[in-house]
């Protein structure tokens, strides 16, 4: 089983985006992300990309929770408003699990719990441990 600290140690992308994991427990993980100025995109929004970077994040933190090392295979992104606030979370939560394959579902949602975006992803569970 992984924690908080241990995978992002090892995640330098998720690091460099200021993401945090608040919670991460085998199927589900909580990441949290403060908006700097390096999130904003040309017309002053948070960029797209950041925003399923985050998603990302905490979709790998709850397939990995689990100590076998688990890649995304497909993954999609539904935007639906700009966040307002100064705030964004995902919170990841696995709906189905099979021996070699999990889909989960992530929701991005900002301080004031409106939702921004939703994600959803599947990955293949490989027979590595993660490290």
């Amino acid at each position: 089983m992984i924690n908080n600290t241990s995978f992002l140690k090892n995640d330098r992308f998720a690091a460099l985006a200021g993401i945090e994991l608040v919670k991460v427990e085998p199927g589900y993980a909580l990441a949290k992300m403060n908006i700097e100025e390096k999130h904003l995109n040309g017309v002053n929004i948070v960029q797209g990309g950041a925003t399923f970077t985050l998603a990302d994040c905490a979709f790998a933190a709850a397939s990995n929770a689990y100590g076998q090392v688990a890649l995304g295979i497909n993954a999609s992104i539904n935007y639906f408003q700009a966040p307002q606030g100064k705030v964004l979370f995902a919170e990841a939560t696995e709906l189905h699990a099979s021996r070699r394959l999990a889909n989960y579902n992530v929701d991005i949602y900002d301080e004031n719990k409106e939702l921004i975006a939703q994600f959803t992803g599947t990955v293949y569970k490989k027979k590595d441990k993660v490290e």
